[in-house]
Formats: structure tokens, sequence, C-alpha cells
């Protein structure tokens, strides 16, 4: 009954007309900027994560605006990947497989508001698992320790190793230069300079936005500026624009499904819509067998992805909310909101901010059905903005950007940091770095720091803090086993081939 009585405070928050009017605006934006080949939710956050802190929103209407973006980009990307074969960002790169033959074959309405319909339910389904599952596990969390939290992060950290796929090394080292980057500053314990190199401008450490605007915003318009004309052109859609009951009704199961494995998955800290949405297309190809016709124009080829990768993307704020944890690049943007705010993310989150964390709750609520409405009928306007050549986008994306750093701070330091960072996220992101991983490392850098150094003082220095509890116990033996999960993977290849 408690949780019902927070919802309702919750829902009573989201639905003030300050609040409905962001998370309106917000859900449009993220769709536009999901439907853009390439952006996707992470650099849609990051965009106006710095313009609404420098409005001075309130942190629980500045947290439904981010939300609102991040799953309005999760339903916008299918748009560009059904039309051009093009996904909006990784995680709709499955619904390319069927979507886009779909669309060849005079469907692509029916997929688009099919994949719209399976968004709305796979964020629902998660939505009220956060409600039913957030709570008990802020509960459970109050019992973590300094030496818990300090090995939950290093689980967290070998969660994106082991499960990024074919990219292990690649992702520890990203993680490994976004902790380094953490430590950029004052040490606040020794009043240390670290990595300053004698510059004033660093010795405050490097800020958030600063990080997230130059390694994903700066280095997109670079990526953007090697092909600078509109690129493919893209199927009409057509025809029927809206599904029925037996096409519904066949998608049915994938969808239950899809959204479940979604919200767990998206529950793993690090996991993401990425693996999500591949796990569920492969899970269901081998449900349907030899009767399915995945990778010619099935529409549960669209419908279970799409619904897992946006109950994953609302699973991700399970771990962020209750432990401090984000779940996903995006959240880990999200949780760098709130510490702007002065708010520290973990299970007294609940206690102490009750309106934040089930404003933000309530808000997925309403979100899904804004966004339902939003898609079905507009299909066609934002189809249309996927006309929208590179050379408009590029200067307005960078303006916006640098903007937003120079609002914050009014420095012209932080603007060429911006640009130095930009340009060296370019340069990982063509040798094919997870971005995502260095923006989780950073988040979690600071955070690891001042854990250890609490467990340290509090065991006067003694390393074994960090294995007695039986939590600590499982969370390291999870941590191993995600880091010879890829080992594994490869060595059953091996076998295979």
């Amino acid at each position: 009954m408690d949780t019902l009585a927070y919802l309702a405070q919750g829902f009573a928050v989201a639905l003030e007309p300050q609040n409905l009017i962001v998370a309106l605006l917000g859900a449009f934006i993220g769709t536009v900027v999901g439907l853009l080949p390439g952006l996707g939710p992470i650099n849609g956050v990051a965009i106006l994560l710095p313009i609404a802190y420098a409005m001075n929103l309130p942190p629980e209407t500045a947290l439904i605006l981010l939300a609102a973006v991040y799953l309005g980009c999760e339903y916008g990307g299918r748009i560009s990947a059904i039309l051009l074969n093009v996904p909006g960002d990784a995680a709709a790169v499955m619904t390319t497989l069927d979507g886009y033959p779909l669309a060849k074959q005079g469907k692509a309405g029916i997929a688009l508001s099919l994949s719209a319909f399976s968004s709305f339910m796979g964020s629902t389904i998660a939505t009220i698992g956060v409600v039913i599952f957030a709570p008990l596990l802020a509960q459970w969390a109050v019992s973590f320790g300094p030496a818990e939290y300090f090995v939950l992060m290093i689980f967290a950290i070998t969660c994106l190793g082991g499960m990024i796929g074919d990219k292990p090394i690649k992702t520890f080292i990203c993680a490994l230069i976004g902790l380094l980057l953490a430590t950029v500053g004052v040490d606040s314990t020794t009043g240390v300079y670290r990595f300053t190199f004698g510059s004033v401008g660093l010795s405050d450490g490097i800020s958030f936005i600063i990080i997230v605007i130059g390694f994903f915003s700066i280095s997109e318009v670079l990526l953007m500026l090697e092909n600078t004309r509109s690129g493919q052109k893209a199927v009409k859609a057509g025809g029927r624009m809206l599904f029925n009951l037996r096409e519904l009704l066949h998608s049915l199961g994938a969808i239950l499904r899809s959204g479940t494995t979604g919200f767990v998955v998206g529950t793993l800290p690090g996991a993401g819509a990425t693996i999500a949405s591949a796990m569920t297309y492969a899970a269901e190809k081998r449900i349907a067998g030899d009767e399915g016709k995945f990778g010619e124009g099935d529409l549960r080829g669209v419908a279970a992805p799409e619904a897992a990768n946006n109950a994953s993307a609302c699973g991700s704020f399970i771990p962020m909310l209750t432990l401090g944890v984000p779940g996903s690049g995006t959240t880990a943007v999200m949780m760098g909101a709130l510490t702007l705010y002065n708010i520290t993310p973990g299970p007294m989150l609940f206690e102490q901010q009750p309106d934040v964390v089930w404003g933000l709750i309530a808000s997925l609520f309403i979100g899904n059905i804004i966004l339902l409405l939003l898609n079905i009928p507009l299909v066609g306007v934002f189809a249309r903005l996927l006309s929208v050549p590179s050379w408009m986008l590029v200067p307005f994306i960078a303006v916006i950007s640098l903007l937003g750093v120079y609002a914050i701070y009014g420095s012209t330091f932080d603007l060429l940091l911006a640009v130095a960072l930009g340009v060296f996220g370019y340069i990982l992101r063509k040798l094919d770095f997870p971005l995502s991983a260095l923006i989780l490392g950073f988040v979690l850098g600071e955070l690891m720091e001042e854990n250890l150094r609490r467990a340290l003082s509090i065991s006067n220095g003694e390393l074994g803090i960090l294995w007695q509890s039986p939590i600590s116990m499982t969370l390291w033996a999870l941590a191993v086993a995600m880091v010879l999960l890829p080992a594994l993977r490869w060595l059953r290849k091996k076998i295979k081939s």
C-alpha cells in the first residue's frame, strides 16, 4: 500500500502543468533525435542536460525532461531503421532486419505502427516492474556498506566487458579511460593536485557536462561531417498505416516475452538496450522455427526488438535509483544530472527525495502514453524529417552543444576542453571503441574511490574488508564470471568451428 501511495504522490508531481509540458516537449525532441541516424539517446540527453541545468529547472522537472527524451529516442530509432535501413541508434539495429524488408513490401505503415505499439507495451511492462521491484531493491541495498558498494562498482564495470560481445578489451580500455578522467583535479582527502599539468582550468576536475558534450555531441558532429549529404532515400510510409487485430495477435506473444526479457536485461549494470534487442530477436527467431520469415519481413522481427529495447531503457532506471550504479550509458548521463543538483542516487534517495524518484517513475507511464499518441498519427511528419541533410544538422547540433557548455560556467577553457575531448572521442569511435563504457567509468570513478577509502578507513587499512561479507563475496564471484564470459564465448566458437 505504501508503494501505491508513493506512486500517487509521483503522479501528482508528474501531472503538474509544467512537468506535463516538459514531458511532451521531451518526447517530441527525443523522437526527432532518435530517428536521425547516429545521434541516439545519449546524444539527445547530453545536448539537453546543460540547457535544463542552465534554465534552473527543478530536479524532478529536469529528470522528467531527460527521461522523456530517453524514451523518445528509443521510439524514434525505429523510424529510420524501417524506412532507411539505417538504425537511429545501436539498439535499433535488429529492427532493420525485418523492418526494411516490410517497408519494401509496401507495409511500412504497418511496421511503424506495430513497432510503436510494441515500444509502448515494452515500456509499460518495465515501468510496472520498476514500481514493484525498485522499492524492494532499495530496502535491500540499505545493507550495503562502503566495501559492498566498491565491489558492486567493480561488478558493474566487468559487466560491460562481459556483455558487449566481440569488443571486451576495447570496452575495458574505455572504462579505464573514464576512471582516469575522474581522478583529474584536487584530491578531496589530501588536497593534492592530480593530472592537472599546472592548469587552473583543471584544478576542480573535468565537469561531467564537458565529458558528455565532448565525447558524444562533438564527436558525433565530426562523424556527421564525413557525410554531409542527406543519404539514402527513405521508403514512403504509404498504404495501410495501422496494424490489424490478426497482426497484433500474431505478434503479441513476442511482445510480452521480449518486454519481460528486456526489463530483466535492463536491470543489469551496463547491459543496455542493444544487448536486450539482440537477445530477444534471436530468441523469437528460434521460437518461430521454420514457420518464421525472419530476415524477410516478419512482424515479430520488428515487435520483439522494439519491445525489448524500450523495456531495457526503463529497467535501467532501477540500478541507477536504488544502487547508484547506472544501468546504461544514458542513465549514466542522467545520474550525472542528479549530481549536478547535489542529489546522491542510491537506496536513501527513496526516503530523502520521494518527489524526485516517484515523479520520475510516474512520468514514465505518462511519457509512454504521450509517445504512443505522437508516434502513430505523426509517422508521416517524422518520416519527412529524414530528408534533412547533414550539412544543416551539423552546425545546429554544434552550436546547441557548445552553448550548453558555455552556459554552465561561462568559461572559454571549457569550450576548448570540450572540443579537444570531442576530437579524442572521434578517434576512439573511428577505432570502434564503445564510448558508453567511458561515460560509465567516469561516473563510477569518484564513487569507487570514495567508497574504497571509506572501507579502508573503517578497517584501518586491512584489504580483507573488501571480501568479508556474503554480499561482497557474491559480487566478486559474479565479477569474475563476467571477466571469464568473453573467453568462454570465444572458446565455444572455436569448438563449434
